[in-house]
């Protein structure tokens, strides 16, 4: 990933520092594990959008995740350092959405 290097102000002088797309990284995460962390936060706001979409109450949403409700709750709070990638795209079968990886150069 590409280094943030960017700096300016904005027209009230307020200093500010261009993003490399992954907040993770701008917070200075090694490249490892920023594209891990931004990879669990993608794939649990897809499942916390599915619950509210579908009005699942907790308790609901973790039968068919087959969890205890207070797990539905670390989701809903995007508690990420809780679960791993495997653990979310399992959530996600298990919701009927596959989730699909894009390879792509970084910059």
């Amino acid at each position: 990933m590409r280094k943030c290097s960017k700096k300016g102000t904005n027209k009230k002088n307020t200093p500010w520092v261009e993003s490399c797309g992954n907040v993770f990284k701008d917070l200075g995460f090694s490249d490892e594990e920023a594209a891990n962390l931004l990879m669990r936060t993608d794939l649990m706001l897809q499942i916390k959008t599915i619950i509210k979409e579908r009005h699942l109450t907790q308790v609901a949403a973790a039968k068919l995740l087959k969890v205890r409700q207070p797990r539905i709750a670390e989701i809903m709070a995007m508690k990420i350092q809780d679960y791993s990638v495997d653990t979310l795209i399992k959530y996600l079968a298990r919701l009927g959405r596959q989730a699909n990886i894009i390879f792509s150069d970084v910059a």
